[in-house]
């Protein structure tokens, strides 16, 4: 992972400066708050952002990891700060699924995703269905042949139940007719290990896990979670270009603010975000550790999230309690 500092060009702080105009906001540090440790996309995100941010707004933006409960612990500290723009979380896409999964196991949430304001969208990478290159399987249709010829047969790995690696999963089993065996591990590192030494004969997995792994031939990609296909990845086809229109998931990054923070507040951070996201050196940065830019604000960025929340929770409302 790279964690460069960014030297924002003068002109784009300039653009910035009426954010500061204001006055009002920010008068303090920025707490930027990422519910994982460090080292994952989120964490990955905020580090190249804050350096940026900070620049923008002449204030310290630290960022505060408060990792467990999938997340769940750091959303809620979020959820419960003042609105007032001072508290930030760089959140990731499962963030709307863990208070449903508590639901379903007859547990109360910690936090309810409309705690939590969206603010501007970083990234959004689709997931990807791989197989090991040794695996016989090596298309899509020749997948979803094999997983009916041998119900409950074919394992696939998962960071874990619920996790973004697993609700993708039963996305495409749920809409493919299939019976797939569910193999969780603690993460997205010990279920890839897990795939490349054969316990298990499938996964999802963000572009930015497999492709050192593709590059070395050590895994197949079949099939892109997405709406198009991936760059670097042309030749694998969309499950939405082969028939299956409602397999579409995507693991993201997206900035969030405690719900009630004044619109004007909410307006200096979009013009603050938007002016990180156009600089270069952040676009550069953010490609090399892995992700692509894909940022939307405002009401793109809601309708975003809406729509990928209903699919997801309605994949979780299906799959049910988990024993």
């Amino acid at each position: 992972m790279h964690r460069r500092h960014l030297l924002l060009a003068p002109a784009l702080l300039a653009g910035a400066a009426p954010a500061r105009a204001q006055g009002a906001f920010p008068s303090r540090p920025v707490n930027l708050v990422v519910a994982f440790p460090p080292g994952g996309q989120a964490d990955v995100v905020a580090r190249l952002a804050a350096p940026a941010l900070e620049r923008i707004w002449r204030q310290p933006v630290p960022i505060s990891n408060r990792p467990g409960a999938s997340g769940e612990i750091g959303n809620a500290f979020v959820a419960r700060a003042a609105p007032d723009g001072h508290t930030l979380l760089m959140g990731l896409s499962f963030m709307t699924l863990v208070p449903e999964a508590a639901r379903i196991n007859g547990r109360t949430p910690a936090y309810t995703p409309d705690q939590l304001q969206p603010i501007a969208l970083f990234s959004a990478d689709p997931t990807v269905l791989v197989v090991p290159a040794s695996s016989p399987i090596r298309s899509l249709e020749e997948f979803v042949a094999e997983a009916r010829r041998r119900p409950g047969q074919l394992a696939y790995a998962s960071a874990g139940n619920y996790s973004a690696l697993h609700v993708s999963m039963v996305m495409l089993a749920q809409q493919a007719g299939l019976d797939l065996l569910h193999v969780p591990f603690q993460g997205g590192g010990p279920a890839m290990t897990a795939l490349l030494g054969g316990q298990v004969q499938c996964m999802a997995s963000t572009p930015s896990a497999i492709a050192p792994h593709a590059r070395e031939g050590r895994v197949r990609p079949l099939a892109v979670f997405g709406r198009t296909r991936l760059p670097g990845l042309d030749e694998v086809p969309t499950f939405i270009e082969r028939g299956f229109d409602g397999v579409e998931f995507y693991i993201w990054v997206g900035l969030f603010a405690p719900a009630g923070t004044p619109a004007p507040v909410l307006d200096a951070i979009r013009q603050a975000t938007r002016a990180v996201a156009e600089d270069p050196d952040f676009r550069r940065a953010l490609a090399t550790a892995g992700n692509t830019l894909d940022y939307r604000e405002g009401e793109e960025f809601r309708r975003f999230y809406e729509e990928d929340t209903a699919r997801g929770v309605r994949v979780v409302r299906q799959l049910g309690r988990i024993e």
